[in-house]
């Protein structure tokens, strides 16, 4: 475990960051994999926590439509009488 830390320490003075954040850089990567680092203000988001984001959307967008259908509906009704 020392080697490691040694390594690491090493490797963080060579890249002019400090060790715990390359500790804290791994544990994030083991977490969330290639969404590790997303940038431009993205969200760390774990494969599930996409589909939920994703379902959400649709899921708003659907009952959007079903509301414009709803109004639509009225809409026409009236001009039918």
């Amino acid at each position: 475990m020392s080697y490691e830390r040694h390594n690491i320490s090493e490797l963080a003075r060579e890249l002019g960051v400090t060790a715990p954040q390359l500790y804290k850089w791994r544990k994030e990567y083991e977490e969330f994999g290639q969404g590790s680092f997303p940038g431009n203000g993205n969200l760390k988001q774990t494969p599930e926590q996409e589909l939920i984001s994703e379902l959400e959307r649709k899921l708003k967008d659907a009952e959007l439509e079903r509301d414009i259908l709803k109004k639509a509906i009225g809409i026409f009704s009236k001009n039918g009488r």
